[in-house]
């Protein structure tokens, strides 16, 4: 039984506030409701005669015969058999329709497709679900999601009427006000509900997908990077980056503010290019985006590469205590140009300082269940920074923070034992970071790389308690560790069945060699800079 049947069943016994049902219950009316609802050769009136009671508020045969059907419309509405089967009508059924709102044509005029609509609730897709939710919320639609009306009520017809006679003409009317005055409003709210979390769960999807298109994003590497984050009026502000990301020098240069200004702009940029031995130009995706790069492309700057780059979520991390903490004297337009930099750099280092919500990864993200959106992003970025793995000693506390087994408090233990004591030489010593225990360096280790370690194995995927393992497959094949990882027909001769254990199984095995044969080789592909077509600014 699910839960939704489990109240089904509970629903007839469940505490309410005062209802017509049980108004007519209080009036003596329940045996005249279950004489009827039998359809028994009867006669109604005669039978409702019985319960005429001024004392109790029944003041004739319509009164009793009225209070009777709205306690046999509340059994209908509340038998359990009933819902379950008008639950599967409505699913199957239901269709979206929505109207809008009186006087609201002209504010409400982003919502004109949605004026006159009508469709499936069971295939409409979750961006147009969440587009009339959002709509209807916001007071320019009126929304309705339900079946049409005879065939629902024949459902319960055939369900409950079982003769043709006067009792089961008052059956059938407490059916008809059963369905629309009590069932027909429960199912709608609760199909509603059970969309709105289809819905949710579809955007949410797409929002995970494209957050990881956007953290997986192939790095340009460690280059000497000038970044512009575009503007008309108030110009574009320029700075320039080192191989590690460094901020070595800030501008601002107008060039869309008159020919004058062009002129200067573009002797600041070949200066700023030849003294920093800029190999790349990064351009924020924003407002004058495209426009900056035309100007730049139009410079004809040798050897320098020039690449549009998603400025998502730039201006929060500006505004960030984080980027107040890296760059103090700085304002905020500066953090937001070296943010765009760093993004050709390395993008996942850059987005993990930033809310996944803050990065642009979909529409409608406010209108789905927060918690789970948040959880969702948190995982998927979480997955990627496990995928690329993570360089301890360079690594920052944002990007340590993500790594399975870490967590803030973790991460910033790590780069304060890594400030006080230089770099890690080996895995083993992480165990030396203040609250690291085993279980988190057992979650972690394998995430975590160290270039050039005397311990080949630390700057590759495979855990330390595999260590002894990979040993073990080179003492069998007469060579060493080195040789095995150089050697792709040393590491083809390796029989994985060999060292199948209780502990260690084929695809545990299979995983190992793969690494072997790629050791901490970064799995995000290659990086290839791409350009629009002249003339295309919007």
């Amino acid at each position: 039984k699910t839960l939704t049947a489990l109240e089904d069943i509970y629903l007839p016994y469940k505490p309410k506030r005062k209802t017509r049902a049980s108004v007519a219950k209080e009036k003596g009316l329940e045996p005249l409701a279950l004489r009827i609802l039998s359809q028994s050769r009867i006669e109604p009136n005669d039978e409702a005669k019985q319960y005429i009671n001024t004392e109790k508020g029944v003041a004739n045969i319509d009164e009793a015969l009225a209070g009777a059907r709205d306690i046999i419309a509340e059994m209908v509405s509340e038998n359990a058999d009933a819902r379950t089967k008008m639950r599967n009508h409505f699913m199957q059924k239901a269709t979206y329709k929505t109207v809008v709102a009186k006087g609201k044509e002209e504010a409400g005029i982003k919502y004109k497709d949605y004026f006159e609509w009508e469709e499936s609730a069971k295939t409409a897709p979750s961006h147009r679900v969440l587009a009339m939710l959002r709509g209807e919320e916001e007071g320019f639609l009126k929304l309705n999601v339900l079946p049409p009306d005879e065939p629902a009520v024949e459902l319960l017809e055939n369900q409950f009427l079982i003769a043709r006679n006067s009792s089961a003409d008052q059956v059938q009317l407490a059916i008809t006000d059963g369905y629309k005055r009590l069932l027909r409003p429960a199912m709608e709210t609760e199909l509603r509900a059970a969309i709105k979390q289809k819905a949710d769960e579809e955007a949410i999807k797409v929002f995970a997908a494209n957050a990881r298109q956007l953290l997986l994003a192939a790095p340009l590497g460690q280059k000497n990077v000038l970044a512009i984050d575009p503007g008309f009026r108030t110009g574009c502000k320029v700075v320039c980056l080192d191989k590690q990301g460094q901020l070595l020098v800030n501008t601002t240069i107008y060039p869309h503010t008159g020919q004058g200004n062009l002129k200067d702009a573009e002797f600041q940029l070949k200066q700023l290019c030849e003294r920093h031995n800029v190999e790349a130009i990064a351009i924020g995706n924003g407002t004058a985006g495209r426009e900056t790069e035309t100007f730049v492309r139009g410079l004809k700057i040798p050897d320098v590469l020039i690449v549009m780059v998603n400025e998502s979520g730039a201006s929060i991390y500006s505004a960030s205590p984080l980027a107040r903490e890296e760059f103090p004297t700085q304002d905020i337009t500066v953090r937001g140009a070296v943010s765009i930099g760093r993004r050709l750099m390395d993008p996942l280092a850059e987005l993990v300082k930033i809310d996944p919500k803050s990065i642009g990864v979909g529409q409608y993200q406010h209108d789905v269940d927060q918690s789970k959106l948040q959880k969702s992003l948190d995982d998927t970025v979480m997955s990627c920074v496990n995928a690329v793995g993570v360089e301890l000693n360079t690594a920052s506390k944002q990007v340590l923070a993500y790594v399975s087994g870490l967590g803030d408090t973790l991460a910033q233990n790590i780069v304060n034992y890594r400030n006080a004591n230089g770099a890690f030489k080996n895995r083993e010593s992480l165990k030396k970071v203040p609250r690291l225990g085993g279980k988190a360096f057992e979650q972690a280790a394998g995430f975590l790389r160290i270039r050039d370690a005397k311990q080949v194995l630390d700057s590759s995927g495979v855990h330390p308690e595999r260590y002894a393992l990979v040993n073990q497959m080179a003492k069998d094949l007469g060579c060493t560790v080195d040789d095995l990882i150089k050697d792709l027909n040393l590491q083809k001769q390796i029989n994985l069945q060999r060292y199948v254990t209780a502990e260690v199984g084929l695809p545990t095995l299979t995983d190992i060699v793969k690494e072997l044969a790629k050791p901490g080789r970064d799995p995000r592909e290659k990086f290839e800079a791409f350009s629009f077509a002249e003339g295309v600014n919007s």
